[in-house]
C-alpha cells in the first residue's frame, strides 16, 4: 500500500463519514476511526518494508517473527529483533583486537544476552514501555539505565552494548 493510496483513501473516508454524519444524521466516531486507521497504516508500512523517508530491510542480523541465536558479534554490528526473540551468547568474545561495540534493538519482542562474568563490559539501555534488566539488578522501563562491570576500564579493551527496547523485554545475564 503506497502513501498516496493511503492518504487518498483516508480523505475519501473523511468525506463519506462527514456526509453520513450531517446528511443522514448518523453518529459516527470519525476521529477515533481515523486514529485507529493511522496506526494500522504505520504498522503495515513498518512490516512490509518502508515508512516515508525510512526504508526497513531485514538482513542476516535481523529477526522478524522468528527466533534466532547469535554468537561472536563483530565490531559495530547492529541487531534488530521485531516480533521475535534473539538469544545472544557473548561469553566467548575476543577483546585482544580492541573494543567490540554492539547495538541491539528489540521492538515487540524479547532478547536474552549472556556475557562472561569477568569480561569488561559497559551496557547502556534506553527503554520505552519495556523492561531492560541489567546484570546488577537495575532495570529500565521508561528511560535510560546503564551498567559497568567491575573490570570495566574505558582505557582498556572492553565490550560495549547499546540496547534500544520498545514494548519489549531484554535480560542481560552474567555467566
Amino acid at each position: 500500500m503506497g502513501a498516496g493510496v493511503f492518504w487518498g483513501a483516508l480523505l475519501i473516508f473523511i468525506g463519506l463519514a462527514l456526509i453520513i454524519r450531517f446528511v443522514f444524521n448518523v453518529e459516527f466516531p470519525v476521529f477515533k476511526v481515523l486514529f485507529a486507521l493511522f496506526f494500522i497504516y504505520i504498522g503495515l508500512r513498518i512490516l512490509f518494508g518502508s515508512f516515508g523517508l525510512f526504508h526497513f530491510e531485514s538482513g542476516p542480523d535481523d529477526v522478524i517473527f522468528n527466533e534466532r541465536e547469535f554468537y561472536h558479534p563483530e565490531n559495530n554490528k547492529e541487531y534488530n529483533i521485531v516480533f521475535g526473540k534473539g538469544n545472544f551468547d557473548f561469553t566467548d568474545i575476543d577483546l585482544s583486537n580492541g573494543n567490540v561495540n554492539v547495538k541491539i534493538g528489540t521492538v515487540f519482542g524479547a532478547s536474552e544476552i549472556r556475557i562472561d562474568r569477568d569480561m569488561p563490559v559497559k551496557i547502556v539501555a534506553d527503554a520505552v514501555f519495556s523492561g531492560a534488566e541489567l546484570p546488577d539488578g537495575n532495570t529500565a522501563v521508561f528511560g535510560s539505565s546503564s551498567y559497568q562491570s567491575e573490570s570495566y576500564n574505558p582505557d582498556s579493551n572492553h565490550l560495549k552494548i547499546k540496547l534500544d527496547v520498545v514494548f519489549a523485554g531484554i535480560q542481560v545475564k552474567r555467566y
